[in-house]
């Protein structure tokens, strides 16, 4: 009997120590769901805002792409502007017209951005220049360029047309 007593007091301490949780208020409940509804919010706002981020890069990607596209196609017509002021001829009316085209399209390429590529003078660059010829100068420095054959353009840091050159050995 002392057994049975024993058991029903310590059946009677664990029942009394299982206190059963309280519920949730409605406050609680209606406070979580805020709290979830606001981390919803800031993550869909981060998304949004690398959208935003990504759309502009690919929007000025495409842009530079188009610029370097077109003036790559108007690169030949510069070339003969000035083909055209190295010919000899007495029509000195002709030449300075000639020469405000030549102009008005240099302002236009220096407007977007579109830059010459130095060249004569310098050391022999694969990435901005194309060697055509070597020549063996005594009085020129190894790997100098001595002549540029044609000029080279580039738009921002992206080469258009590399320069034709004839390189020192």
């Amino acid at each position: 009997m002392a057994e049975e007593k024993m058991n029903q007091e310590v059946t009677e301490e664990v029942e009394t120590e299982t206190v059963e949780a309280p519920e949730k208020t409605e406050v609680e409940i209606l406070q979580e769901e805020i709290d979830q509804l606001k981390d919803k919010l800031l993550r869909h706002t981060a998304e949004f805002d690398n959208f935003k981020k990504r759309t502009a890069k690919e929007k000025e990607e495409l842009y530079n792409m188009a610029v370097a596209d077109t003036m790559e196609k108007l690169l030949p017509v510069k070339d003969n502007m000035e083909r055209a002021l190295m010919a000899e001829g007495e029509d000195s009316q002709l030449k300075e017209g000639i020469k405000m085209i030549d102009k008005q399209l240099e302002d236009v390429f220096a407007g977007i951005g579109v830059t010459a590529i130095e060249a004569v003078g310098n050391e022999f660059n694969p990435e901005l220049h194309n060697a055509v010829m070597h020549i063996e100068l005594e009085d020129a420095g190894e790997n100098e360029i001595v002549e540029e054959l044609m000029k080279g353009y580039k738009y921002k840091e992206k080469v258009i047309r590399p320069s034709m050159v004839k390189v020192a050995n």
